[in-house]
């Protein structure tokens, strides 16, 4: 099973056969995780989304067509998650005097003073531009690839994407000359 494609193991999921989701879970949790952590920026949060988006991929199988790639069709999910929690949290914070920091995103190797003002400089992005940048930058799709994900034209993904470099690109300048 380990030589099969994501969508031989989802069609093989679909069949029945609950081992290809494990397979599928094993080879795609890591990936999913980093990416909703960076979109909520909060570790437990991103672990409680991201068991919520390979619920709905349980929950959904019937609903996946044949010929549609996996990985995109995984990070549309996760995505969706994503932006629900942000909606909620955005409405409690709302009501609320003062709501609680963030947790930060585990840190990786290099300069941790420059990831931690990417991070908060990430925040400060829409969550559209944020999800452009993180797809395109991190993920590695192609703006048409996320334009299909997102039910958007490739130009809107571009401008969602160039925005938020701008946007990026002004934040860090202000935080680097401080």
């Amino acid at each position: 099973m380990g030589n099969a494609t994501d969508e031989e193991l989802m069609e093989r999921f679909c069949e029945g056969d609950h081992a290809a989701f494990e397979v599928l879970f094993s080879r795609h949790a890591g990936a999913v995780q980093g990416f909703l952590a960076r979109m909520v920026r909060d570790g437990a949060l991103a672990e409680d989304l991201l068991q919520t988006t390979f619920l709905s991929v349980v929950r959904s199988r019937d609903r996946f067509e044949r010929g549609t790639r996996f990985g995109p069709w995984l990070m549309t999910i996760a995505a969706n998650a994503a932006r629900d929690a942000l909606r909620r949290r955005q409405h409690r914070e709302a009501y609320q005097d003062s709501a609680p920091p963030p947790a930060p995103v585990t840190a990786d190797p290099g300069d941790p003073g420059m990831r931690k003002r990417l991070e908060d400089a990430l925040q400060r992005l829409s969550p559209d531009q944020r999800e452009a940048i993180l797809l395109h930058k991190l993920e590695g799709w192609s703006y048409e690839e996320i334009a299909s994900m997102r039910g958007i034209s490739v130009s809107a993904a571009r401008v969602r994407a160039h925005r938020g470099y701008e946007k990026l690109r002004q934040l860090l300048d202000g935080l680097v000359g401080e």
